[in-house]
Formats: structure tokens, sequence, C-alpha cells
């Protein structure tokens, strides 16, 4: 059966007022809209109970398996309000892909990619009046889930299993403006390992990386690059961002996919669109070695951070425990670039010559 998510209207939504004060000021995952999409799969009926119905509470046993096991997975997307007043997602097919070998990863059962798209969809269009304006970088974030809400404490796949999406007003990632930020890098702490769940969007993962974070805080650092944790000689990704490097002979470096990190949706794009850019892409294996030695001669000449949330954000230099290597001030010409190539597609200001774009309304 397909799951169309029909929807139940929440009889006490937001005021038109109220609406406008947070859009006014969203900040980033601080206020949700009136609605949520729902569906439940159990092992024996399969997926079922689909609706868009008022945002709220789960209801959850202290039985329930993702409290003792943590099977769950998540994925972020975003709506965007084009200059015409509709209103697109980017990508959703490939999130909804992503959706499903998180789920096969952590042993929960796989949402159609055609549901996975209903349901973003359909809240969206229930939601549209909490899309904020062309504007700027505003946006509607939203964050599909899945969880395994079975009240069992045996150690197995949950029989039963709760989704959702929720809907969340964003603003721009860089409230004053897009600054290059400092990377701390560890090679103490490790967010996954081979043959683990680092290509898996999984909560555990991003837990594990808290560590990392605050450590990369106490030196002054926005966020931590991971090091592999078993040879400590492969750079893999930041905690909750893929990482690229730009040389002066036009390649666009990142690390390959080894099953430790994540496949991102923005990793992806910027790949894509990295030939029209005049940049040749290259997927591979970086040594950390390679990483400080070629912002020390001069041949790395920008590196960046990319993600659904913040997009591209530029890197000024990377620390450790061992050093600090520095990238040139003010060179951020081709991460800005490809920053502006992205959003342009995403709000509708270039042409969607990949088809990326999905219509809302």
């Amino acid at each position: 059966m397909s799951l169309t998510f029909p929807l139940h209207r929440n009889p006490d939504p937001a005021t038109d007022d109220a609406v406008a004060r947070v859009l006014a000021d969203p900040g980033f995952g601080d206020h949700f809209t009136d609605h949520m999409a729902v569906a439940t799969w159990t092992k024996d009926g399969g997926w079922g109970a689909d609706e868009i119905k008022p945002y709220g509470p789960f209801q959850v046993d202290p039985a329930s398996a993702v409290l003792h096991y943590a099977q769950e997975v998540f994925e972020g997307l975003k709506a965007y309000r084009h200059d015409d007043g509709s209103v697109h997602l980017f990508r959703p097919e490939a999130n909804a892909r992503r959706f499903q070998a998180s789920a096969a990863r952590l042993m929960l059962p796989e949402l159609p990619v055609d549901a996975f798209v209903a349901s973003v969809t359909e809240l969206v269009r229930a939601e549209e009046r909490w899309v904020p304006g062309a504007a700027g970088e505003h946006s509607l974030y939203l964050r599909p889930f899945m969880f395994a809400s079975e009240v069992f404490l045996g150690v197995r796949a949950a029989q039963t299993v709760t989704y959702s999406v929720i809907a969340s007003p964003s603003g721009p990632y860089f409230a004053g403006g897009v600054k290059p930020v400092d990377i701390w890098v560890t090679d103490r702490w490790a967010r996954a390992g081979v043959g683990g769940t680092g290509a898996a969007k999984c909560g555990g993962n991003y837990a594990a990386s808290l560590i990392a974070q605050y450590e990369g805080y106490d030196h002054g650092c926005s966020q931590v690059l991971f090091i592999e944790a078993a040879g400590k000689d492969r750079v893999e990704e930041l905690g909750g961002m893929n990482v690229f490097l730009v040389t002066g002979d036009g390649r666009l470096i990142t690390p390959a996919l080894t099953g430790t990190i994540l496949d991102g949706i923005t990793r992806n794009s910027i790949l894509t669109v990295a030939a029209d850019l005049g940049l040749r892409p290259e997927e591979r294996r970086v040594t950390p070695d390679e990483l400080f030695e070629g912002i020390a001669d001069g041949s790395t000449v920008e590196a960046f951070s990319c993600g659904t949330a913040a997009v591209v954000t530029p890197i000024g230099a990377f620390k450790s425990g061992h050093g600090e290597w520095r990238l040139p001030e003010g060179g951020s010409a081709q991460t800005l670039a490809i920053r502006d190539a992205i959003l342009d597609i995403q709000y509708g200001r270039a042409e969607d010559r990949y088809g990326w774009l999905r219509p809302v309304s």
C-alpha cells in the first residue's frame, strides 16, 4: 500500500502574527510548525497509519527499544521559496535513498522513496505559510527521522518503528556574513570506524563527535576534523560536514567514500557542479600529511566544509596538538563561487540543469 500522508489539520494553529514574528528571526532549530508527518511500520503489517497531523509529543514507553539500543536514523533537507512565490525541495530523492541506506545499516525498515518524498512534500504543502521569503538565505528546514518504538528490551531489530517529519523555519547560517572558520584536527577521538556506522546518518555518530567538538572549542575552533581511527593516516570528515581542498592548479579534492564518512547530498552536488566552474574534482584518500604540507607549501590555496545547514563554509586554518596551518587570507574565491552556484539553483536564481528541484507549489 502506498503512503499518501493525508492532512488532518491542527485545530489550534499559530496565528499569522506569531508566524510572522518567527520568520523575522527564525534562528536554526528553535521554532517548529503546526504539523508533522507520521507513519508506523510493524513487522506483520508493513507501513501504514500515515498522516499529516498536529505537531506534538510522542508517547514513548520507558522500555522503547530506541532508548536502550539507539536504533534511529534521520535526514535533513530544506524547502526554498523562489522570487515568484513558488516553493521547491532540493534533491529529496537523494535524501530518500540515503535514508534507506542508513535504515538498512541500523536494521530498520526501508521507507520507499516515493513515500519519503510524499511525506516531505505534503508537510511543506500544509505548512507553506511557514516557508520564509526568498530574500537572504531563509528556508524551511525539514527533519525526517525514524526510531525503534517497540516496547521490548531484547537485543534484536525492532518490530515496531515510528517515522516522522518535522519542520523548522531557518535563517541564514551566517547571520553576519560568510566568514572563514578554524578547524580542530583530532586523531585522539573517532566518530566511526571501518565497518561501523560512519556512512549512516544516525544520532550515535553525532553523539560520538561531541567530545572532540568541545575539545575544538577549547582551542578556539568552530568544528572538528576527524582522522581515521585505525591507521591515523586518512582524513575523514568534520563532526557534521564533509571537507574539500582546492589546489592552485584547479583540483577540487575530497576524501573518498570508504564507509566511514557520510555521502553528503551537498558534497555530491558540489562534485557535480565543479566542472562547470573550471575545477577538476578528485575523490580519493587524503592523508593528514598531504593536508598540512599542501597548506604549508602553498599548493592548497582554499579549504571548505559543506552540509545542508551551512551549505559551504570557508576554512581559515586547521589546528592540532602539533601546530597550526593557516590558509591565505582573503583566498576564498573558488569556495564562494561554489557556494553561490549551489544556492543559486536552490533559490531559483540559476537554471536547474541537473533536475534537482522538485516543485511543491
